[in-house]
């Protein structure tokens, strides 16, 4: 029976219409609540722990429950606990488990609860290990970025403007550059998980629940820097917070975009001022000789996907008045897509930054005379000559070398 169900259905002719409203109502959440699950265990033991202190459940029904939940979590760590269909989704898969096992204590695990903080809770549990686990990746990029600069910082390289040769650069200023975006991105992810770090647990539908519950203490068993106080945010914080942090990883991959579409250039073979091995490559089934940088067209696509992601939440969200809408569901596939989209796309860049080779012969090479061209106006601006005087001198000269070379 489902957590809300209170009666049965009804006639058997209601049959078809209850399946395919139920169908509907459930969506994905009979799979996407698999990778919640360990979350919602973990919520559910703080919980039941509370409930005991506070005198709602004895001492052995706690003991039970939480006994319950870890065997709940052994089986999913094997593959062997299922969400049914008609289960509906993972919190009701936990309550049937329990109570099926342990009778009247099963039954009382949701005192103080409802399912709207339930899930909200196991989201946030969810998106702060995979925020934290993103920003350790991003630490790691960061470290291989300074070794780059260390190594490459004068190894010359052409500086673009317009798709066009502009002046000298470096590769140790093309990495510092890249370097720098992502300091900035891991503050903001930072940011996001320092507001998502916030425990909603006992908020219950979005108005609180008339029992004497110790929130602090939930709030200090899962981690939580602190405790939402208001319950009617809590529901309205939701596809909010996701929003914030599917925008940090949108911003990181942004720059993961930038890097990528720097590289498809500079590995080509016309330019070759970086190689990657051909681990990273894929030929073309019907061209022999192609090497083709999936990898990094891959990677900057992927800033679309996470984009996308963030727009549907932010989307969701808008126009509902304050507290829980059944919309909200449509969130979690977003959030969990997004996350896992960027995170991979995160260690696949550390993993290419972590064997990019620099072919310093070529990028000497292409340090060609008109890179040179704003330097020598400087020059002769150091001499005394106006600025906009010596850019024409410099810029005829470069015109008269173009037309010697057209003969």
């Amino acid at each position: 029976m489902k957590l809300w169900q209170h009666t049965h259905t009804g006639a058997e002719s209601q049959q078809a219409i209850v399946m395919a409203v139920e169908k509907f109502t459930a969506g994905k959440d009979p799979v996407l609540d698999l990778t919640l699950l360990p979350y919602d265990c973990l919520a559910s033991k703080a919980h039941a722990r509370m409930l005991a202190k506070v005198g709602l459940l004895s001492q052995a029904e706690a003991a039970d429950l939480t006994a319950g939940l870890d065997a709940i979590l052994s089986q999913h760590a094997r593959g062997e606990f299922l969400i049914r269909p008609e289960d509906e989704d993972g919190h009701t898969a936990i309550e049937n488990y329990l109570v099926q096992h342990y009778g009247e204590a099963g039954k009382k695990i949701h005192t103080g609860r409802s399912r709207n903080d339930q899930v909200l809770t196991a989201l946030r549990l969810y998106s702060r290990d995979q925020a934290e686990a993103g920003i350790a990746t991003l630490r790691k990029l960061l470290e291989t970025f300074e070794v780059l600069i260390a190594a490459r910082s004068a190894t010359p390289l052409p500086g673009y403007t317009h798709t066009r040769k502009a002046m000298p650069s470096s590769v140790g200023m093309w990495a510092g550059a890249c370097r720098d975006a992502f300091k900035d991105d891991l503050q903001l992810l930072e940011a996001a998980v320092r507001l998502l770090d916030q425990n909603p647990l006992g908020t219950g539908a979005g108005y609180g629940v008339p029992l004497p519950l110790d929130r602090q203490m939930t709030t200090a068993e899962l981690g939580f820097a602190r405790t939402m106080e208001n319950p009617v945010y809590a529901q309205n914080s939701r596809g909010k917070f996701e929003g914030i942090l599917l925008h940090a990883l949108a911003m990181v991959m942004a720059d993961i975009n930038r890097l990528a579409a720097d590289l498809i250039l500079f590995t080509m073979p016309g330019f070759g001022y970086f190689t990657l091995p051909a681990a990273f490559m894929t030929g073309s089934s019907i061209m022999p000789q192609k090497q083709n940088p999936d990898v990094l067209e891959l990677l900057r696509a992927k800033y679309h996907e996470v984009a996308a992601c963030e727009y549907q939440v932010r989307a969701t969200t808008l126009n509902l008045i304050s507290g829980y809408h059944r919309d909200l569901q449509l969130t979690k596939e977003a959030l969990m897509r997004g996350l896992e989209a960027a995170l991979e796309a995160l260690q696949m860049t550390l993993l290419v930054i972590q064997n990019l080779g620099v072919d310093e012969a070529r990028c000497r090479a292409a340090m060609t005379a008109e890179l040179y061209a704003a330097e020598k106006a400087y020059e002769l601006v150091r001499q005394g000559v106006p600025f906009r005087e010596a850019y024409r001198l410099i810029a005829a000269t470069f015109r008269k070398e173009g037309d010697d070379a057209s003969l």
